[in-house]
């Protein structure tokens, strides 16, 4: 009885409740102790995910005997649609259930994944018969009819899971800590800096480690690793259920921005005079009776009403006290919350062609690799290892950043961030543009060797000079990620949080598929008469005109940044300590 009486008289988070659907208490629930437990858990889901992805091409390529481009194609497909799913998972989270529940039911369904791809590493008669190396004119059978099926659909199955996780995860952690103080916040942005440092820390164990295993004692032990780290991930994630805080599901946040985009439409069809109604209820005495009526129908509270904005102007016809009719009429906080997230899409979009330049770790680059000379004395490095280098770089930088160089900024600017969320992200799109120059002057040098020396295998080259591309990429994702993922989180209404933090997922997956829909073209537009093979087709890396293909990403990276800044420039924070 001592115990329900205490937990009546405890302050409560508003809009939070635990485990056990109780009002989530005030020093019980949410804080840096149950974000720590899902940091260790994105250490183990990553993993997971990573210990296939970082090495699939090679296990399309040499055991499905699919060709260069098509194995680089289905790699980006299947990591592109992994996290557009991300998208599904924070809607849920969002709408119907919680981050708590969603990742959960998606760390299930990538384990079931897993387990099918695993199954078929490990039974030959499940995979094309290996190519007979003795008959050079011999052709591989490359993987198709029922094989392909339980390859595909292994594959989506986990691409459901990593998608609803990377939807929820990141929510989930941020979700622990009390944005309504400077100190609530800047442990919420040290929270998005270790999750990528988390990130980082297992893909060294992905491609490093792993990876071996699957060169050496065969792919379904990989595939084994990964099943194994996504069943882990679950008791971890529980062990912190009771002081987790759970955000309660406020329904569906794209039904209200359709209904504020049509509202709006409809009103200012049928009249002309009531545009300015939302103005004129900001500023005037009169008003403040029927927005406080408004405020009190959405039962807001005090830390969630939203003040009347004048961008997008358009959308105030959506609030006005004369609709056409009244289930076209929205409140204020409705009207804002759409307006917030039609001015983070250009942000959004802006960051695309960095993740396509992104997908080019996963694929040519690590065929490239694949040519060239991959030891460090004694030890040879497996081509699908070289991500280890920005890994690495990762893990140095993101303490240094948020524990020496933030704090300085803090200082020098004497604001609460430091550094803001836009000139993190550009800073990673900036460092994009080099990285593919440089990835260009690095093929360059290595079809000088191919030229010099064509029949040797490996080239007289060493396989570090790919590294320096990896090391400008890895850079870049270290700023634009946490970056995205705070300011989103940061910008975003409270009621679409887990959506708009999968806008930074569903970025990567747009930029995969980006990246395979330019190959396409790129092969289409380069292919001539007389059976001329486009840039990037053929059997035969060195054949490839990948420089070209490079120095035209460094190009379009250079245009997208021009494009990012004119959005940049121009974007109103709305959240307290981001400017």
């Amino acid at each position: 009885m001592e115990m329900e009486e205490g937990r009546r008289t405890a302050d409560v988070w508003d809009g939070y409740f635990d485990w056990r659907n109780r009002p989530a208490v005030v020093g019980r629930h949410g804080g840096k102790f149950p974000a720590l437990f899902v940091l260790a858990v994105e250490v183990l889901e990553n993993l997971a995910y990573l210990s296939n992805a970082s090495n699939l091409v090679t296990y399309m390529s040499e055991y499905m005997h699919l060709s260069p481009s098509t194995a680089a194609n289905h790699v980006t497909n299947f990591m592109g649609t992994a996290f557009l799913l991300a998208l599904l998972g924070g809607f849920l989270s969002d709408a119907f259930f919680t981050t708590y529940v969603i990742f959960l039911m998606s760390a299930v369904i990538e384990f079931l994944g897993l387990v099918i791809l695993t199954v078929q590493a490990k039974i030959p008669s499940l995979k094309p018969p290996p190519c007979d190396m003795t008959d050079p004119a011999a052709q591989c059978q490359a993987v198709s009819g029922g094989m392909a099926a339980l390859l595909f659909a292994g594959l989506y199955i986990v691409a459901l899971g990593v998608g609803g996780i990377k939807g929820s995860l990141p929510s989930h952690g941020a979700e622990q800590f009390d944005e309504s103080t400077p100190e609530g916040r800047n442990q919420r942005s040290t929270f998005f800096n270790y999750f990528v440092f988390c990130l980082s820390c297992s893909g060294l164990i992905a491609v490093t480690l792993v990876v071996w295993v699957e060169d050496n004692r065969g792919w379904q032990w990989g595939f084994g690793i990964a099943t194994l780290a996504i069943l882990l991930s679950i008791p971890v994630f529980l062990a912190s259920s009771t002081r987790y805080r759970n955000k309660t599901p406020t329904g569906s946040p794209l039904t209200t921005i359709s209904k504020v985009l049509v509202a709006a439409v409809v009103n200012a069809c049928s009249s002309k005079n009531t545009s300015n109604a939302i103005a004129s209820l900001a500023t005037s005495p009169a008003g403040e009776e029927e927005r406080e009526d408004w405020r009190n129908a959405a039962k807001l509270s005090e830390r969630d009403q939203l003040a009347v904005t004048a961008s997008l102007k358009f959308l105030n016809r959506a609030a006005t006290m004369q609709p056409v009719h009244k289930s076209l009429q929205s409140t204020v906080r409705e009207v804002e919350e759409t307006k917030i997230v039609l001015k983070i899409l250009p942000i959004f979009a802006s960051t695309i062609m960095l993740n396509c330049c992104l997908a080019q770790l996963s694929t040519f680059s690590i065929q490239q690799a694949s040519t060239m000379d991959t030891k460090i004395g004694t030890f040879k490095v497996p081509p699908a290892s070289l991500p280890i280098f920005p890994v690495l770089f990762i893990m140095v930088i993101a303490p240094i950043y948020d524990h020496f160089l933030i704090p300085l900024a803090r200082k020098v600017t004497k604001t609460e961030m430091g550094i803001s969320h836009l000139k993190r992200i550009g800073v990673g799109l900036a460092l994009s543009v080099l990285a593919m120059a440089v990835a260009a002057l690095v093929e360059i040098k290595r079809k000088r060797v191919a030229l010099r020396d064509p029949i040797a295998t490996p080239l007289p080259i060493s396989f570090l000079w790919i590294a320096f591309q990896y090391l400008f990429l890895g850079s870049a994702d270290l700023f634009t990620l946490a970056g995205l993922l705070d300011f989103f989180f940061s910008e975003a209404p409270s009621s679409m949080r887990s959506l708009a933090t999968s806008l930074s997922w569903a970025s990567l997956a747009v930029g995969y598929y980006l990246s395979s829909v330019i190959v396409s073209v790129v092969n289409d537009a380069t292919r001539g008469g007389s059976g001329r093979r486009g840039w990037l087709s053929g059997e035969d890396l060195n054949e490839y005109r990948l420089e070209r293909f490079y120095w035209l990403m460094c190009a379009l990276s250079g245009l997208n940044l021009l494009n990012y800044l004119f959005w940049a420039t121009r974007y109103k924070y709305r959240s307290r300590g981001a400017r």
